[in-house]
């Protein structure tokens, strides 16, 4: 039986808002089977839990914002991106600001502090969520049109295509298909940063936004090239920090997907408005726990093997 994970030690970390600029500690704990991830704000006079669900996005300019009444937690989704990749249920996240730290840009700080802190199986059969009808989100027509689909399929992949039209960008690959059959979450996705451009900086920081921003933690490009003294990890990190990305902000739909995602030039809004179609559409989906090794697919056979 593939049963819920959760991690055995409490870890914890701390870093800096990429959009906030502020000091944040990050504290993960264990939580019980069927918990969920929750974050829970423990700087407030009040500890204020939000459940990392969908529907609790209330904002995706560049992020992926949690929102419980007047209560934020903002950019999730590099976070949300390691749990999906190792496979984790449940967990306790504690935050002394209102953002999670970016650390370097990716997931990979997350992968290691969760590898850190050591995962557990747990007693509770892990419950995936299985497509059965494509589900679609569409803004625009044209060659400006934005789009992201779910779809069946019998394991995890995700297709995602780009287009920046900028020179740094457009040297690289505008598409990448990631089939967690084939490919290592850890190896392959974990590591590709954030990005942004000079230029946009200080309408950014106008609206309240990438304030903590630098080269240790984004890749940042000017009118022509990469800055980042060390070049890229990738030959297509743009499109892999998409992916990763989009494994997060989906992840908020609640449980891990047997199905493939297809997109072009989707973001955070899009995604979490796939998420909300999907769970909308009740008749798209099934909840799905595989009791033999013979009926799982090849995707989570033997161990999770995104990791």
């Amino acid at each position: 039986m593939f049963r819920q994970r959760t991690i055995q030690n409490i870890v914890r970390t701390t870093g800096v808002g990429l959009h906030s600029g502020l000091r944040v500690e990050l504290v993960l704990r264990p939580a019980a089977p069927d918990t969920g991830i929750v974050f829970h704000r423990v700087d407030l006079p009040e500890v204020v839990d939000l459940p990392a669900q969908a529907h609790m996005v209330h904002d995706t300019r560049l992020a992926s914002v949690l929102q419980q009444g007047n209560v934020r937690v903002s950019t999730v989704e590099h976070l949300m991106s390691a749990l999906a990749g190792l496979g984790i249920d449940n967990i306790h996240i504690d935050l002394t600001a209102e953002e999670v730290p970016i650390m370097d840009g990716s997931a990979g700080t997350f992968v290691y502090l969760l590898r850190s802190a050591g995962l557990v199986e747990q007693s509770a059969p892990k419950r995936f969520l299985k497509i059965l009808k494509p589900v679609e989100v569409r803004e625009g027509e044209g060659p400006k049109a934005k789009w992201a689909r779910l779809e069946p399929y019998d394991g995890y992949a995700l297709n995602f295509s780009i287009d920046f039209r900028h020179p740094a960008i457009d040297s690289t690959a505008s598409f990448a298909e990631i089939d967690f059959a084939r490919h290592s979450y850890v190896r392959e996705v974990a590591r590709a940063r954030t990005f942004g451009f000079v230029n946009e900086v200080e309408a950014l920081r106008s609206m309240g936004l990438a304030r903590g921003g630098s080269l240790d933690n984004a890749i940042v490009m000017d009118e022509y090239r990469v800055l980042n003294a060390d070049g890229l990890r990738y030959e297509d990190e743009f499109v892999k920090h998409k992916i990763l990305d989009a494994i997060g902000d989906l992840y908020l739909i609640g449980h891990p997907l047997v199905a493939r995602y297809v997109a072009s030039k989707s973001g955070h809004g899009l995604n979490n408005q796939l998420a909300r179609a999907v769970l909308a559409r009740q008749d798209a989906w099934e909840l799905v726990s595989y009791t033999s090794d013979e009926n799982v697919p090849v995707t989570f056979q033997r161990d999770w093997k995104f990791a």
